[in-house]
């Protein structure tokens, strides 16, 4: 039998493979699998470590039991032995294995401590006891080689030494480097008399610098001061009376920053508060001053964006992050001042053309001013953005700022959002009282009739959030603190009702 091609006659080959397309299948499959494989083993322990966890603990275990044998107790980047086994005991903390390595690393942190002592490197000793203290190996245990390292340091301090270089340190007047050296004295020799008088010494020439300070203003050097006499003397006879100053001197610089807070005066406010929290990084009132001059500053922030006044805006809202941690009402205040931010500045780049007086072409203005009319009858104060009569009127005095029906404009828009203010208190429309004080704001920042409407706003929202909290609406009493506060940080009443909040729902602050 012939092979033949049709009807052409010619002869055909025999065929070996009739159909290609299983070849390629195979090794597209090939090539998948291959793939599959590759990812599997690029991802075996992470998967592991999701689907079964006490693979991942085992792991941590033998991580840190290496880590100890290798030395590396504890590691900042988190690849010593304590930190290994910390991590197993948080994925399952009913297992013994993790707590029984954390002993012995504490265990090993005390011989390494005692090991420190006999080669009289104290400073190292002093670090391995805290470790061994921070991983609450028996107090026992710990005070024993406390007492090794007090023991040995006395020691090592030779009296006449010592003894002179207080002396000279106090002739020079250098009475910060010369009681740390009468307490090496004190402790070699706690009843020498020449010891006790020269620590008197110093510490009166210490304490003569309080009053002078408080006099300057200076609470950091006082507290410092302050400070360093109480930990060598915490009995001296002169520190109540001292101790009643400073607390006047820090009572009257609060009264100074809430008086410049209140003034408007916000660098000034934000520069002493500043300088009270070095003082009193954990006093009650500066932290609650911090706020309210955070939240100020906040406020004015929103006012210089409202005006496009973009580097005056970031720089208050830096200001505002600086000074307080940034929880409750500032975070979300902050948000808020961001946001509005962002949006100016997208405002004002849509809006961007180039300043024009007299070559304005008057087509433009009218169809400028009529989109400003437009808005001003829908009530658009200040959103949508480019589209509201705010900014269509930012953008008329771009045009034109010297045009008599521009100017006439600003007039009526302000007249029309202060109208708006008092309507929307007289019918407790608050947010809509809101919005129209915002475009009042941006509009007219030094407007004098501006900061009695927004003290009244403000307290209407007290009042609001006092009448939900009585109702027991706590999220609606947290907006309604939150609203007054952004408004009027200082709005008399506000922070008793935000005591009353926080009792009310513990966490908020």
């Amino acid at each position: 039998m012939n092979n033949t091609d049709g009807g052409h006659g010619r002869p055909r080959l025999p065929r070996l493979f009739t159909w290609r397309r299983p070849a390629s299948w195979w090794a597209r499959a090939l090539l998948a699998v291959g793939m599959l494989l590759a990812l599997m083993l690029l991802l075996r322990q992470p998967l592991a470590d999701r689907l079964w966890p006490q693979a991942r603990i085992d792991r941590l275990l033998d991580e840190g039991a290496r880590a100890l044998a290798e030395g590396r107790l504890d590691a900042a980047d988190g690849q010593g032995a304590r930190q290994k086994y910390e991590a197993a005991q948080a994925l399952d903390s009913d297992r013994g294995e993790a707590r029984a390595g954390l002993a012995r690393v504490g265990r090993q942190a005390l011989a390494n401590a005692r090991q420190a002592i006999g080669a009289r490197r104290f400073d190292e000793a002093h670090r391995w006891l805290a470790l061994a203290a921070e991983l609450q190996l028996p107090r026992a245990q710990v005070d024993a080689v406390a007492g090794q390292l007090r023991q040995a340091e006395l020691a090592d301090i030779d009296p006449g030494v010592v003894r002179g270089r207080a002396e000279a340190a106090l002739a020079a007047g250098d009475v910060e480097a010369a009681l740390p050296l009468f307490a090496q004295w004190l402790a070699v020799a706690p009843d020498d008399p020449a010891a006790l008088e020269g620590r008197e010494d110093a510490l009166s020439l210490l304490l003569e610098r309080v009053r002078p300070a408080l006099r300057q203003g200076d609470l950091v050097g006082a507290a410092r001061w302050l400070a360093l006499t109480r930990r060598h003397d915490p009995g001296h006879v002169a520190l109540p009376d001292l101790k009643a100053a400073y607390a006047q001197a820090l009572a009257a610089q609060l009264r100074r920053v809430e008086v410049q807070r209140q003034r408007g005066r916000l660098a000034e406010a934000a520069r002493l508060v500043t300088a009270l929290h070095e003082a009193e990084p954990a006093d009650a009132a500066v932290a609650q001053e911090s706020q309210r001059v955070a939240l100020a500053l906040v406020v004015h922030a929103r006012r210089q964006a409202g005006d496009f006044h973009f580097d005056a805006a970031g720089e208050a809202l830096a200001q505002a992050r600086a000074l307080a941690p940034a929880s409750g009402a500032l975070a979300s205040a902050l948000v808020e001042a961001q946001r509005d931010l962002e949006r100016a500045r997208a405002a004002e780049a849509r809006l961007h053309v180039p300043e024009r007086t007299k070559d304005a072409p008057a087509s433009m203005v009218r169809r400028t001013l009529a989109g400003f009319d437009e808005a001003l009858r829908r009530g658009d104060w200040i959103e949508p953005p480019g589209a509201s009569a705010y900014d269509r009127l930012r953008a008329a005095q771009g045009l034109a700022p010297g045009d008599p029906a521009v100017r006439a404009a600003a007039t009526r828009m302000q007249s029309a959002v202060a109208a708006c203010v008092e309507e929307g208190l007289r019918d407790n429309r608050l947010r809509a009282a809101q919005d129209c004080h915002d475009a009042w704001q941006a509009l007219a920042p030094s407007d004098p009739a501006l900061a009695p409407a927004r003290r009244r706003l403000a307290q209407r929202w007290l009042a609001v959030g006092e009448e939900r909290l009585r109702a027991g609406e706590l999220e609606a009493a947290a907006h309604a603190l939150d609203s007054a506060r952004r408004l009027d940080p200082s709005t008399p009443g506000l922070e008793e009702f935000a005591a009353q909040l926080v009792r009310a729902r513990p966490g908020l602050r």
